[in-house]
């Protein structure tokens, strides 16, 4: 890896992620007011999307959806907390760059911070694999409904 070069990952690095943020959890947030003390660290297996490896990651502080480069890419190193507006499927997100030293950089945009007291380590899981679900689906749209109508139920007169 050079100096001003990210090279991407060959397989899903949802291992090495998940491993890396439970280091995080298990010496550097234990005992913290923010921390989920049920909630344990899950990483969604990671989908290729634009040759980039995207994915849902859960800890006891957090919810995010992060993207890692992908196989035979090169990203250039960018300063830790950039921001960057991406588009996915599901609509324009806002990413900050972040950095871990077994994983290198990455992107993520946090979707729950804290994470709410009464979600149980099972609805985490299940929410993890949910929210990767839809950042990564399409919007449905109908071309001859208009959004009035759809707030009302009603078809646009020129398509009645």
């Amino acid at each position: 890896m050079h100096n001003d070069v990210l090279a991407g990952f060959d397989v899903s690095p949802h291992l090495e992620v998940q491993q890396s943020f439970k280091t995080i959890a298990d010496h550097e947030m234990q005992g913290l007011p923010f921390v989920h003390p049920q909630m344990d660290v899950y990483a969604t297996p990671f989908t290729l999307f634009e040759n980039q490896w995207i994915g849902c990651v859960l800890t006891p502080w957090m919810l995010s959806l992060q993207i890692y480069p992908g196989p035979q890419q090169s990203w250039p190193v960018r300063r830790v907390s950039e921001r960057l507006g991406l588009q996915l499927p599901y609509g324009e997100m806002t990413f900050t760059v972040g950095e871990l030293p077994a994983l290198g950089q990455y992107l993520s945009c946090s979707l729950m911070s804290p994470l709410t007291p009464d979600l149980s380590p099972q609805q985490g899981v299940q929410l993890a694999d949910n929210c990767l679900k839809m950042a990564l689906s399409l919007p449905v749209t109908d071309a001859s409904v208009s959004r009035r109508a759809l707030l009302f139920g009603k078809r646009d007169a020129q398509h009645a």
